[in-house]
């Protein structure tokens, strides 16, 4: 695989409450020990790191993040094959990882990652 999945995500209302469905269903350890009260969750053999939080505005959604080497690249060839920038690169702060997301053509939200 060129690009690898290297994130998930999901966001809801209740940050806290779906971090303790999400541990309790998977057995998952969540650490929302952050400001933000982010629930990271750690990858086990063969998994890859998420994060289960409270969305903005109470927004409810599911993702997964593609690493890529340039932001700014993907979003313009997302565009040009027919997607739209719903969120232009944008540092994390305290973070090591710029981020960015597009929509598909039917509306599909893909994260994307470059790490620093």
């Amino acid at each position: 695989m060129a690009n690898a999945v290297v994130h998930f995500e999901i966001l809801g209302k209740d940050g806290a409450a779906l971090q303790k469905f999400y541990g309790d269903l998977f057995g998952w350890k969540v650490n929302a020990d952050n400001p933000m009260q982010y629930g990271y969750v750690a990858p086990e053999a063969g998994g890859i790191r998420g994060g289960i939080a409270t969305g903005q505005g109470g927004a409810s959604m599911q993702t997964f993040y593609v690493e890529v080497t340039d932001l700014q690249a993907a979003l313009d060839k997302a565009a040009k094959l027919g997607g739209k920038t719903i969120m232009p690169v944008t540092h994390i702060p305290g973070a090591d990882v710029s981020i960015a997301m597009v929509g598909d053509p039917e509306g599909h939200v893909v994260g994307l990652v470059l790490k620093k």
